[in-house]
């Protein structure tokens, strides 16, 4: 019987460990900048609330310059320049608030929220790092937005229009993009209480646009004590410059659509602790 001689096996250099990185707030942030740019709908859909806010400025400043001539005495009298270049923020607060929610739900209805929350077991970061992302993006975007809205619709206003610093006019300017922010955090915060795509624009929409509706039909003396504090009403004064005399001030308005998006941004955290992904 012949004796094998069984080859050496030569080791093979192994590589050096990956060193891993502690998960902190600045890395957490980085990521979902990371997701959200790579997001095709991202774009469109921020782009369609610059339109809104720029184009439907500009077409009821040209369609009020237009038919000023026919236009009544009573008209005439609720003129507001301001307001008219301004009017694209009804629009944009949809196209905001769709996004939001989407950023998050998009994650649960695919099953990447589960690779997210195991990278970043504590959670809660990835709630603030999505919420503090998606408001400075909003903030700048609709800033720009409302000043060249402004710019725009005065131009087109022509006789008819006013200044930048014209009473109100600059409050109302970054009111608009301050409301439209808070929309989008309120927004990303139902994103991750309802965790439904359809759920979480409906519930937005109810609080927006339905319920003031709604408010409508209620007696006179429980609609000065439940109307104003409404999400849309409150952040109205932010923007408004002929304030209904039961409006809450700019300032009041601002902390009672902070106190929403806090409580809002507070039942997510919770939720996002106690609950599976």
């Amino acid at each position: 019987m012949t004796a094998v001689a069984e080859a050496p096996t030569q080791s093979r250099p192994g590589r050096p460990p990956v060193p891993a990185l502690k998960v902190t707030q600045a890395r957490v942030f980085t990521s979902e900048w990371i997701k959200m740019r790579s997001l095709r709908s991202t774009g469109f859909t921020l782009l369609a609330a610059v339109v809104a806010m720029i184009a439907l400025g500009c077409l009821v400043g040209w369609a009020t310059n237009a038919h000023w001539a026919q236009m009544d005495p009573g008209e005439h009298a609720h003129f507001e320049a301001i307001g008219r270049s301004l009017a694209g923020v009804n629009l944009a607060q949809l196209a905001i608030g769709v996004l939001g929610v989407l950023l998050v739900s998009g994650e649960y209805a695919t099953g990447m929220i589960r690779a997210t929350f195991s990278a970043a077991p504590r959670r809660l970061p990835v709630v603030w790092a999505k919420a503090a992302l998606f408001a400075a993006v909003t903030f700048v975007l609709m800033l720009i937005s409302s000043f060249l809205a402004f710019f725009g619709g005065q131009y087109f206003l022509a006789a008819h229009g006013t200044t930048l610093s014209a009473p109100h006019a600059l409050r109302a300017v970054f009111g608009v993009a301050v409301y439209l922010t808070l929309v989008g955090v309120f927004a990303v915060a139902l994103g991750f209480i309802v965790r439904s795509t359809a759920g979480g624009i409906a519930t937005l929409f109810g609080l927006l646009l339905v319920l003031p509706g709604i408010g409508q039909v209620l007696p006179a003396s429980w609609q000065q004590h439940t109307l104003p504090y409404l999400p849309s009403n409150a952040g109205a004064s932010l923007f408004g410059v002929r304030l209904d005399p039961t409006a809450l001030s700019p300032g009041a308005g601002l902390a009672v659509l902070c106190l929403w998006v806090v409580a809002g941004l507070a039942l997510a955290a919770v939720l996002v602790k106690r609950r599976d992904a």
